[in-house]
C-alpha cells in the first residue's frame, strides 16, 4: 500500500483529500504546519507527497527542497495562488505537478495515481531506490553515500562512512575491535586497531548529541563495540 503525505494547513481541505485518497487505497497522514511537515519528511518514509504552498513556519517550497535533496518519489504542490512564477518556481525545485485551488478531490486522486504509475514504471525500468538506512534521527543512504544527522547532512570520510554503516546493518550485536578492523579495513592497515578507537571517537562527534551517553554507538567495555537500534 502506497504512503502519502499531505501538509495543508487548512484542516477541511486536507481531511478530505485523505478520505478520497483512503477510499481509493492509500494510507495517509497529515500534518497542518510546515515546521511539523518538515519533520515527517526527515523522519519517515514515503512515496508520494502533497504540499500547500503557503504554510505556517515553513512554506511548500522549503519542503519540496528538502524531499529533493534525499529523495526521488513524486511531490504535487497545491495553492491558491496562479501566478505562472509560483508554478515555474515550485517546478524548478523538483515538483511533478502543481494544482491550483479549487479542485476537486477526484481530480487529485487521478494525478496521485497517474504519477504513482509513472513512477513504479521507471523504477521498473532501472530507476531503482537508493538503499537507505533509517534509524531515529540517523538516516544512512547507502546508495549515494551520505548520511544525515537529524536532518542534516553530515560528511564522512569513506572509512567513516564504512564502518558506521557496517555497524548500523548489523544492530544490537556486538563487534570486537579486531573484528570491526578486519571486516573495514582488511588488508589496507596492519596490525595498529587503535584505528577502530579513533574513527569511532569521530564518528561519535558527528552523530551524537551527547558524546558522553551515545544513543547510537555503544562501548561494551572489555569487548568492543555495539550499534543501538
Amino acid at each position: 500500500m502506497s504512503r502519502i503525505l499531505i501538509v495543508e494547513d487548512e484542516e477541511s481541505i486536507a481531511d478530505l483529500e485523505k478520505d478520497y485518497l483512503e477510499l481509493s487505497g492509500f494510507e495517509v497522514d497529515i500534518e497542518t504546519n510546515g515546521r511539523a511537515g518538515l519533520k515527517a519528511v526527515q523522519m519517515r518514509e514515503y512515496d508520494l507527497f502533497i504540499l500547500d504552498l503557503m504554510l505556517p513556519d515553513v512554506d511548500g517550497f522549503e519542503i519540496c527542497r528538502e524531499i529533493r535533496s534525499t529523495k526521488d518519489v513524486p511531490i504535487l504542490m497545491v495553492s491558491a495562488k496562479k501566478d505562472d512564477i509560483d508554478k515555474i518556481r515550485g517546478l524548478g525545485l523538483g515538483a511533478d505537478d502543481y494544482i491550483t485551488k479549487p479542485f476537486s478531490p477526484s481530480e487529485l486522486v487521478a494525478r496521485v495515481k497517474a504519477h504513482l504509475a509513472r513512477y513504479e514504471r521507471l523504477v521498473g525500468t532501472g530507476a531503482y531506490k537508493n538503499d537507505v538506512i533509517q534509524i531515529r534521527g540517523l538516516k544512512i543512504d547507502k546508495t549515494a553515500r551520505r548520511v544525515w544527522v537529524n536532518g542534516t547532512e553530515t560528511q564522512f570520510t569513506t572509512k567513516e562512512f564504512d564502518l558506521l554503516t557496517f555497524l548500523a546493518e548489523h544492530p544490537d550485536r556486538v563487534f570486537k575491535k579486531e573484528e570491526l578492523f578486519r571486516e573495514i579495513w582488511n588488508m589496507e592497515s596492519i596490525g595498529d586497531i587503535a584505528t577502530v578507537t579513533v574513527h569511532i571517537k569521530k564518528i561519535r562527534e558527528k552523530v551524537e548529541f551527547d558524546t558522553s551517553k551515545p544513543q547510537y554507538i555503544e562501548t561494551i567495555w572489555g569487548v568492543g563495540y555495539r550499534f543501538k537500534a
